[in-house]
């Protein structure tokens, strides 16, 4: 995709540092005014020391609200009013949602048009009952035909009815409710149970809420109905078992109590709660739950609301006579606020003296109660403050600024007697009955100019900044106002206002309709909305008729100042009320016609005036330096301007209209300046960063209203800046002065705009710091005038450029979206598709991110229109891009889609030869601007082609060409850059990489961040495969980048290609190698740790030198590998694994000694003996880590409570088991990690845990020769023996010793003292065989002794003979003859092996005892001796049996077993 160097336009200048900085300067501007703001909460806090709540409008103005419009009643409803003769029930009112009013005449019911008189006024009749109470619900989706939009409810003293109400829209599409229609529905009538409604209120999802005359709320449910269930029906939701018996049991004559019936009810849709308000002035509440859909809960009612004896502002009481006689006011209307006015204060109430009692449903005061969020639902009605009732005579004499009335108690007589009153976002219309001649509306609303910050002269203090004051204006009428509401704007204007300010404020509670939640905007005031917002009007129906009064702006103020024959002075006054800055706003969107639609008939007079006011020095001032004496006077505080107080920091204030355009700019850009631009939407359980559709946040026409606002902004600015109007014609004639206006260096700063100084200064006019010292001593202004009006032209010009690539922007989003936003994203990779939902407004102009991310999205773009199905040329897309976005567009992007469409072709078409030529015509036109193109996705369809030059060069092209892009020193990168250079390089690697796992099967699951091969990628057959692989290393490799050739190499060793890496690599293949093993080849002892990373470098370093034949190099790599050092399990290879290491590096190393036997080069033998020595000590670590984890198993074996009855302490052996089994483990886990000496492993290890066996074996490989008596040994064969003797007895130990002692040298009796482990033997067979603990045969100790010593048995005849020798170590007559017994068996077998071999048979046939045990060395027949000398011992044997003092009977069965053995020798 194509990177732009910078962002440029068809203009002298590079606009990128300016927009970057006029960016900063919006958010610094936004973000102030956010924090300008007041809660209604801390504005009526503040207001208690302010001394003027109530404020008048100038007389010399046009008027503030005004009546647009008044319409009589429809003929029909007053011939039927009339024909009752004024006896008859009568109600109004307006239904705001479908632009209707409505009335009532008994049992007639009349619906009209308000807004305009269409001479339609329908009539519904409710057959003979009068009907009590109205109101208009939402139709529920999915019950009724889908034409019934609403559902208007009518309650009658007997029944409740329901009526379909359609809305058609007109068919040029411009008016949605032109034509009405009314549906009765017979089926949705239901009895009322002589319950008498008197009101209906109903939510915006449908619920319908009616308050009956008994002091209930009853709900009206509707359904298809099917079966018995029926389709209407009437639920109580506030009644219990106590009043279900008093009003279906008792009479009512026994009712002792007074009901007192709810009159009213208002819903809060954002917070989900109901207020109602009853005949004797209670006040309750009550909670829908936090998703509205929950049963209605009362939560408090509240009775003494109402205190006339409360003094506003801590005013003295009235006396007691006085107060006595004062009726008790009532409440007349009560209306809920919305999160847009305040979080703290829930509900606002009116009373009948013109007071409001600001109301919150909190105990806490916390600002989440109530909405949607759940986090804490209502539990109180609690006055937060009260409002004094508006002056009377607000018309005359109530000057800006002046002390209230208010604050001062009124006589009684001249006291507002309002008998309704409507209240809404911030705006109240009360009627007042005060005055005898004629009713009047009083109009309160904020004063705009209030919410500046007032300058001292007005006497505010710090305790009262951000007071809230209201202006007061009365309307002299008719009649008496019976109700009121708000005109909603149309469902296209509201849908509009809707998406672009659904995320920013509290408007995300809003919800729909869109027309309702619209209007709650105007709660932020006219200054901040006045620009999307029209104006407001409101229908008031009252006796005579409707009338719709109107809001006037301050806007519409200006523009009516403007229209008319205006003296200076008004318009000098409306800047100083307003501020300059604020007033140069208002003057921008007259002189660009920036305001609503239906607002926008601006004469081209009035426009023009409007333009010379902004550029008029006398109005807006001039660019100055703050704390200088020249300072102007026109200027107030509020915009930006010093009143002549000292300032000892001089710096920069520009004008108003600088400050006009920031202000103007911001609330342009608020709603979607720091928002994402994308949003993901889809399905319940979806969320943002996994399945969903991704879609535009604000809408089409949205952004389509946004961008012409900007559009006509921008285009005012360049038509001043092109007339030379202004300060520009007062730059334009300073000469050099002038170029100020296009420097190209960098903006950086948003310096504190309270003060006025310019983000822009630092730049303009470079000081050095030697003259700037100098100046200051002579205390000169650091600018001079020219320089300023420089300053302020070039900040313009900033603000200016930001305004055109905004609108770029919006452009850009529209044309996107025309086509499919989600459908265009879901080309890109899921890194970039997070990035995109992230991707701010302020990221998307000001960023280069936001360029990156817009490229891929024209890009997108590009390939949809220039895909396979042909919908289109690079030329058409190109046009409507370079027209509508130039900056997001150039001409590298031209030659970038140039090339795309040339690989689209070849890709459609058969003719190898032609798809050759335009692959290498799109080839030539990238290697033009390498550095401006980003090439993942261009390179896949080079790797589809096959065109695989390209997808090697073109990535290295671009790398080399960042380098030439950054300072470079000493052939180093600069270090400012290094990271981000690297990181970008490392990206055109990876397009290399991503070839090479593309060609070689399964390489995706060893790469991180590589896309998964096409089809036709997969489907090559393995030579193809090959051949590729191998152009794309030999292409690589030729290329002069050592850094790409080490990205090569380590991608090569992941996908498995060792052998084309070693086949096809590099000159510098072995550097890298050796480098990434650190080198470690060249020494063996004392090798710091190799971590798991460089292992598979060393094996393949190994292996290089295997295949060139250097086997002693290779033999110490791999003694490097079995010898790494490793500080954790997870990272240390096992031992198997090492024991391979060293098995292959003792192979190469014999290998290494084979060759240099043939090519007579010597090898030092002792590599060979000390890779076999580790060997050896390696498997004794080996087997000590199996016993060790032999050991830590049993811990999973050991029983919970195993007591032996023998053991006095069975729980302290099994905590002592449990300790050793644990250590076990933990030494288990050590001795894996790294290898041990032979001494670490005797001392640590085998000695610690018992392992005698290891022990010995381990002494008797490092040949021991032992101490004088051969102690250490001797004592270790006991411990060893005992330990068998305990776990298994006699046959355990004979068993550990025949498999020890074949292991061990019986020449050698250092390791294996035949006598020791004899004499033990048979003391324990005797032991246990005279105990009868175990039953052990004459043969066991003999059979074991001869394997021990490898089947020969003239070492164990010795040690028995030794033993008999012996008195002192064999005292026992009973051992003696056991040890007799021994040698009987030893010598019966040896001579049935004798006789075996003469018969010709083996000796396993001829003894089945032995089992082969006995070796005989001898090849041909028995020596005569052997024979002889078997004899001889049998004899002498005999004697010995003799000549025991035992009884005959125990010494007769051994006597006459030597007497047999010796016939049948003599025999043979």
């Amino acid at each position: 995709m194509p990177r732009p160097p910078a962002m440029a336009w068809a203009e002298d200048e590079a606009i990128g540092p300016d927009v970057a900085s006029a960016g900063l300067h919006v958010s610094e501007r936004i973000g102030r005014d956010a924090a300008a703001r007041h809660d209604l909460e801390e504005a009526l806090e503040a207001s208690r020391y302010a001394s003027h709540p109530y404020s008048s409008h100038p007389k010399e103005w046009p008027p503030l609200v005004e009546v647009a419009e008044t319409r009589q009643l429809p003929p029909m409803l007053i011939e039927r009013y009339n024909a009752v003769a004024g006896e008859g029930t009568a109600l109004c009112g307006i239904f705001s949602e479908i632009h209707r009013a409505w009335a009532t005449v008994d049992n007639s019911f009349f619906i009209w048009r308000f807004d305009k008189w269409d001479g339609q006024c329908q009539e519904h009749r409710a057959d003979d009952q009068v009907i009590c109470a109205v109101g208009l619900a939402r139709a529920k989706s999915g019950i009724f035909v889908e034409a019934i939009q609403y559902l208007l409810v009518l309650a009658t003293p007997v029944e409740l009815i329901l009526v379909g109400v359609c809305c058609s829209t007109r068919p040029d599409g411009t008016d949605t409710y032109a034509e009405l229609s009314l549906q009765p529905l017979p089926e949705y009538i239901i009895s009322t149970d002589g319950v008498t409604m008197t009101c209906i209120t109903c939510t915006d999802k449908g619920q319908i809420f009616l308050a009956g005359r008994d002091g209930h709320i009853y709900e009206l449910q509707y359904t298809t109905g099917s079966g018995w269930r029926k389709r209407c029906r009437k639920v109580c939701l506030t009644t219990g078992l106590g009043s279900l018996l008093s009003r279906w049991v008792l009479p009512n004559a026994f009712k002792f109590s007074a009901v007192d019936p709810i009159v009213d009810m208002v819903i809060d849709e954002e917070r989900n709660t109901v207020y109602a308000r009853t005949e004797g002035m209670k006040l309750q509440l009550f909670d829908l739950g936090a998703s509205g859909d929950g049963p209605l809960k009362k939560i408090t009612e509240e009775k003494n609301l109402v205190d006339p004896r409360d003094a506003p502002y801590g005013g003295r009481r009235p006396n007691a006579q006085r107060a006595a006689r004062s009726p008790k006011p009532t409440i007349v209307c009560i209306a809920p606020l919305s999160a847009m006015e305040s979080k703290l204060i829930h509900a606002v109430a009116v009373l009948s003296d013109g007071k409001r009692l600001f109301i919150s449903t909190s105990s806490g005061g916390n600002s989440s109660v109530g909405l949607s969020t759940g986090l804490q639902r209502p539990s109180c009605l609690k006055i937060v403050a009260t409002r004094p009732s508006p002056p009377l005579g607000v018309g005359g004499g109530l000057t800006f600024g002046a002390v209230s009335a208010a604050g001062r108690a009124q006589p009684e007589d001249l006291a507002l007697k309002v008998e309704s009153a409507f209240y809404s976002a911030s705006a109240l219309i009360m009627s007042d009955s005060s005055s005898t001649a004629m009713s009047s509306l009083l109009a309160v609303q904020k004063d705009s100019a209030a919410q500046l910050s007032l300058p001292s002269t007005f006497g505010t203090t710090s305790r009262s900044s951000g007071a809230l004051r209201e202006t007061v204006s009365a309307l002299p009428v008719e009649g008496r106002m019976l109700c009121a509401s708000d005109v909603f704007p149309l469902p296209d204007a509201a849908f509009i206002i809707q998406s672009l300010y659904s995320d920013v404020e509290c408007f995300a509670a809003f919800g729909k309709p869109s027309e309702k939640s619209s209007i709650k905007l105007w709660a932020k005031g006219d200054l901040s909305t006045q620009h999307i917002l029209p104006r407001r009007r409101i229908v008031v129906f009252n006796t005579m008729g409707l009338m719709e009064v109107v809001f006037n702006r301050p806007v519409d103020i200006l523009r009516k100042l403007f229209d008319g024959n205006t003296l200076r002075s008004h318009l000098e006054e409306f800047f100083n009320r307003f501020g300059a800055g604020e007033a140069a706003a208002m003057c921008l969107m007259l002189a660009a016609k920036l305001l609503y639609a239906e607002d926008s008939l601006i004469s081209n007079a009035v426009s023009e005036k409007a333009a010379e006011a902004f550029e008029d020095p006398g109005l807006v001032g001039m660019p100055q330096i703050n704390g200088s004496t020249a300072l102007s006077n026109t200027r107030t505080q509020a915009g930006g301007f010093s009143m002549g107080q000292v300032v000892q920091e001089a710096h920069p204030i520009f004008s108003g209209a600088y400050e006009g355009l920031c202000l103007c700019s911001s609330r342009l850009l608020y709603p979607i300046w720091e928002l994402p631009v994308m949003v993901v939407r889809g399905l319940i359980g979806s969320n943002d960063c996994g399945d969903g559709v991704v879609v535009c946040r604000p809408s089409t026409g949205a952004m389509k209203v946004l961008e012409s606002k900007i559009h006509s902004l921008e285009t005012f600015l360049r038509s001043r800046r092109n007339k030379k109007r202004g300060l520009y014609s007062y730059v334009a004639g300073l000469g050099d002065s002038g170029s100020i206006l296009y420097r190209t260096g960098p903006i950086i700063g948003s310096g504190g705009h309270n003060s006025g100084k310019s983000p822009y200064s630092s730049h303009i006019r470079d000081i050095d710091p030697i003259d700037q010292s100098a100046s200051n001593k002579k205390q000169r202004l650091p600018y001079t005038s020219a320089e300023l009006a420089a300053m302020e032209v070039r900040a313009i010009e900033c603000l200016r450029r930001l305004l055109r690539r905004s609108g770029e922007a919006l452009f850009l989003l529209q044309l996107v979206c025309q086509h499919n936003i989600a459908r265009l994203v879901q080309t890109l990779g899921n890194d970039l598709r997070k990035k995109l939902v992230q991707l701010t407004f302020h990221q998307l102009v000001c960023s280069e991110d936001g360029d990156q991310l817009a490229m891929h999205l024209i890009s997108a773009l590009m390939e949809y229109y220039i895909g396979p199905e042909g919908r289109g040329t690079v030329d058409e897309v190109s046009t409507k891009l370079r027209e509508g976005c130039p900056s997001y567009f150039n001409e590298s992007d031209y030659k970038y889609y140039l090339a795309v469409e040339c690989l689209e072709k070849a890709s459609m078409t058969d003719n190898q030869d032609e798809k050759d030529i335009l692959a290498r015509d799109a080839f030539n036109l990238l290697t033009k601007i390498p550095d401006s193109a980003d090439l993942s996705s261009i390179c896949k369809r080079f790797e589809n082609l096959r065109f695989y030059e390209a997808v090697v060069r073109l990535p290295l092209q671009k790398a080399q060409a960042l380098d030439s892009n950054v300072d470079v020193i000493n052939g180093q990168i600069d270090a400012r850059h290094y990271d981000t250079i690297t990181a970008q390089r490392e990206q055109c690697y990876k397009i290399v990489m991503n070839a090479l796992c593309t060609l070689k099967p399964g390489g995706q699951s060893g790469t991180q961040g590589v896309d998964k091969p096409s089809g036709s990628v997969t489907a090559l057959a393995p030579a193809f495969r090959g051949k590729y692989i191998k152009q794309i290393i030999q292409l690589s490799v030729q290329w002069p980048d050592t850094v790409f050739h080490e990205h090569l190499y380590r991608t090569l060793i992941e996908l498995g290609l060792e052998n084309e890496l070693l086949e096809y690599g590099g000159s510098d293949l072995v550097a890298f190698l050796q480098s990434a093993g650190r080198k470690h080849h060249e020494e063996v002892q004392g090798l710091p740790a190799v971590s798991t990373s460089q292992t598979k470098y060393l094996e393949l370093l190994a292996r290089y030198y295997v295949l060139k034949g250097e086997h002693i190099a290779a033999a110490r790599m791999l003694l490097i590998l079995a010898e790494r050092q490793c500080s954790s399990v997870a990272e240390a290879p096992i031992l198997d694994q090492r024991f391979q290491y060293l098995s292959n590096a003792a192979l190469q190393a014999k290998s290494a000694g084979n060759s240099a036997n043939s090519s007579r080069n010597p090898v030092d033998s002792n590599i060979i003996d000390l890779l076999e020595g580790k060997l050896a000590v390696l498997h004794f670590q080996m087997q000590i880590k199996q016993e060790l984890e032999f050991m830590a198993s049993r811990l999973e074996n050991l029983p919970g409570s195993s007591e032996s009855p023998s053991d006095p302490f069975p729980r302290d052996t099994i905590l002592a088991d449990v300790e050793t089994a644990r250590s076990a483990m933990e030494k288990a886990k050590e001795i894996s990690l790294n290898l041990k000496s032979i001494t670490q492993l005797y001392n640590d290890y085998a000695v610690p845990f018992n392992l005698w066996e290891v022990c010995l074996e381990i002494l008797n490989f490092a040949n021991y020769s032992g101490d004088a008596d051969s102690k250490i040994v001797r004592e270790i064969w006991a411990r060893l023996l005992d330990q068998a003797l305990t776990r298994g007895g006699v046959a355990e130990a004979c068993s550990v010793v025949k498999r020890v002692g074949s292991k061990l040298d019986p020449a050698d009796g250092a390791c294996l003292p035949l006598d020791i482990i004899c004499l033990h033997l048979e003391k324990a067979a005797l032991d246990r065989l005279s105990s009868g603990e175990e039953l052990v045969s004459d043969e066991d100790v003999s059979r074991a002794l001869l394997g021990a010593c490898k089947g020969l048995p003239e070492p164990v005849l010795a040690v028995y003979d030794q033993l008999l020798s012996n008195g002192a170590i064999v005292p026992s007559l009973n051992l003696k003859l056991r040890l007799l017994r021994s040698v009987l068996a030893i010598l019966r077998e040896w001579g049935m092996s004798v006789i075996a071999h003469k018969l010709g048979t083996t000796t396993a046939g001829a003894s089945f005892f032995l089992d082969g045990t006995f070796s005989l060395n001898q090849t041909g027949a028995l020596n005569k001796g052997i024979q002889d000398k078997i004899i001889s011992l049998a004899n002498r044997y005999m004697t010995e049996v003799r000549r025991l003092n035992l009884p005959q009977s125990q010494t007769e069965n051994v006597y006459q077993g030597f007497r047999e053995l010796e016939e049948k020798l003599l025999c043979q």
